[in-house]
């Protein structure tokens, strides 16, 4: 036959056989290390000494092995190669989260909160706007009367001028 592989041949000749699975089991490992890492100041679970620290270590030690052991199945199984990462997903959920942090005190619950869902809404490319809108004030509705009467949490809903 000629000089060219066919990609199963090649997927089978790679050290990292399913790329998704691994890469996704390394994210998992470091947001267990980043976890344990947070949680270094907090008492508790030093012998049988249960105290808050106690959970978040637990979780983040089985966290790491979960991760752990996804990474490994990417050693031993076929599967997909790495997609292409698109950007603009996370870019606009990470920015709707910071207008929301930076406009709640100055501007009330509902600015703040309409704010954020149209910037979030704005994460993906298939938005449709008007829609968009109709269902950011229907969550602020729902949002102003949750946490200010449901929940009474002393927010306020306007800004003040």
């Amino acid at each position: 036959m000629g000089g060219v592989e066919p990609a199963a041949a090649q997927r089978k000749s790679a050290v990292i056989r399913n790329p998704q699975d691994f890469y996704g089991g390394l994210a998992l490992v470091g947001l267990a290390l980043f976890a344990l890492w947070a949680s270094r100041d907090l008492p508790g679970m030093h012998g049988f000494a249960f105290g808050p620290g106690t959970a978040p270590r637990l979780f983040a030690i089985l966290l790491g092995i979960i991760g752990a052991a996804v990474a490994a199945i990417g050693f031993f199984t076929n599967g997909p190669r790495l997609e292409h990462y698109a950007i603009r997903g996370p870019l606009f959920i990470t920015a709707s989260i910071l207008v929301f942090a930076a406009t709640i005190r100055p501007l009330g619950l509902v600015i703040s909160s309409f704010a954020t869902i149209v910037v979030c809404a704005a994460a993906t490319s298939e938005v449709r706007w008007i829609e968009t809108f109709i269902w950011a004030a229907v969550l602020t509705l729902f949002c102003s009367l949750l946490f200010p009467y449901g929940l009474n949490l002393p927010m306020q809903l306007w800004p003040r001028f």
